[in-house]
């Protein structure tokens, strides 16, 4: 991110959930190329950082639960495509690219201020959890994913679609959801 950029942002948006804001919003001056930077002030990396300390959610998308599951499929889904012979490397990249684009669609979708944009997205994204659901079937008829995954990997899906859905119907022009 650039300097420029970052000015945008308040400071609070780099600190992890249990840490408070400074005083101010302003960003710190970059600290200069001779002058090492402390481990205390560097942002942690997500990937290493414990569960309980999570940084807290800036994106609309990020609090919504259809995106964390869609998340934990994407896991499930690489679990599955690892276990996929080299003969089958293109199943296993499909399987990749499109449980990895459901959370991507989500995240547009949420990021949109058109209704109509919004329902797009989401419904993109379902035909995604449709592919994915394919590819699961494709895998249990070839024998080349544990049985468990594949339920569990459907059950998700099945859930996902079903919020998608009602996502899609309530940001749909005209159309009113209980």
């Amino acid at each position: 991110m650039s300097a420029s950029a970052s000015a945008f942002l308040p400071a609070s948006v780099f600190l992890p959930a249990s840490a408070s804001a400074p005083a101010s919003d302003s960003v710190p001056a970059p600290a200069s190329a001779s002058a090492p930077v402390p481990a205390s002030d560097s942002v942690p990396a997500l990937a290493s950082a414990p569960e309980t300390d999570r940084l807290t959610p800036i994106f609309s998308h990020e609090k919504l639960d259809v995106y964390q599951t869609a998340l934990h499929f994407v896991v499930l889904a690489d679990n599955v495509a690892s276990t996929a012979s080299r003969g089958r490397s293109y199943l296993a990249d499909q399987l990749r690219r499109a449980a990895t684009s459901i959370p991507l669609n989500i995240a547009e979708g949420a990021g949109e201020f058109s209704r109509r944009d919004k329902a797009r997205f989401y419904r993109i994204a379902r035909r995604s959890a449709a592919e994915c659901a394919a590819i699961l079937d494709v895998c249990r008829h070839l024998n080349l994913a544990a049985e468990h995954n594949i339920t569990n990997g459907k059950e998700l899906l099945n859930r996902i679609a079903a919020m998608l859905t009602r996502l899609a119907n309530t940001h749909t022009k005209g159309r009113q959801t209980a």
